[in-house]
């Protein structure tokens, strides 16, 4: 009787994989689209990108880890909580983000000397400078404060910089297709990039995704990864 219930017992997470169908695609295309549109509308104020782009990673955080978002109290909890402490965050990027487009404009132009060699060179730190944006979007979306994520960040870029470059990739992929697409469809494609930036900064080996049951900040925050790629974790702390 033992040797038959056996084989059932294994093939229980294939069945629950194989129960997801177009309709679970199409669902979740949806609600990626609608979490683009209003971090899109959340962060038209300028000065709350950062607790816009927090709380929406935040909400990408859940539903990759337990396959459903957080209720709509708990999103505007988190973004107000969110928006003093995001103000010099957004207010940084938005200077960075300036000075990196001028000059990259007057190195095309002709303007700034220097030529095509350092045209590339600012656009390659440009990218490399996004991929890690990236990767703390990631970290601030996972409970980090945004301070203790840039560090962090900077830290495993350096010890992995495949997953940078490809972070770096996706950043990029992202920038050309927003020139690409009709201006409507940008705010779409935010909620499409926040996804894939968690995708790719979360992928790593089952074996290196167990869980240390001792103390510290980090344990207790990754566990094994299950076939269907949902992790399941306690629930999602508060953002700064």
């Amino acid at each position: 009787m033992a040797s038959r219930a056996e084989p059932a017992s294994r093939a229980e997470p294939v069945d629950a994989a194989e129960r997801r169908d177009w309709r679970d695609v199409v669902r979740d295309a949806a609600d990626l689209a609608l979490l683009g549109i209003l971090l899109t509308l959340a962060a038209l104020p300028l000065l709350t990108v950062a607790a816009a782009v927090g709380t929406a990673s935040a909400a990408v955080h859940d539903w990759t880890r337990t396959g459903g978002w957080p209720s709509a109290p708990t999103t505007l909890r988190r973004f107000g909580r969110a928006v003093l402490p995001g103000v010099p965050v957004s207010l940084l990027v938005l200077a960075v983000v300036g000075l990196l487009a001028a000059d990259l404009a007057a190195l095309a132009t002709g303007r700034v000397p220097g030529g095509p060699v350092a045209l590339l060179v600012t656009a390659l730190v440009a990218a490399g400078l996004a991929g890690h944006a990236g990767l703390v979007v990631v970290e601030v979306g996972g409970g980090g404060r945004w301070r203790e994520a840039a560090r962090s960040a900077a830290r495993a870029c350096l010890d992995a910089p495949t997953r940078w470059a490809a972070l770096t990739g996706v950043v990029a992929l992202a920038g050309l297709l927003a020139v690409l697409v009709t201006p409507v469809t940008v705010p779409i494609l935010a909620g499409y990039t926040l996804a894939a930036l968690h995708a790719v900064a979360n992928r790593q080996p089952v074996a290196a995704a167990v869980t240390s049951r001792g103390g510290g900040r980090a344990a207790g925050r990754l566990v094994a990864v299950d076939p269907a790629g949902r992790r399941s974790v306690p629930a999602h702390p508060e953002l700064p």
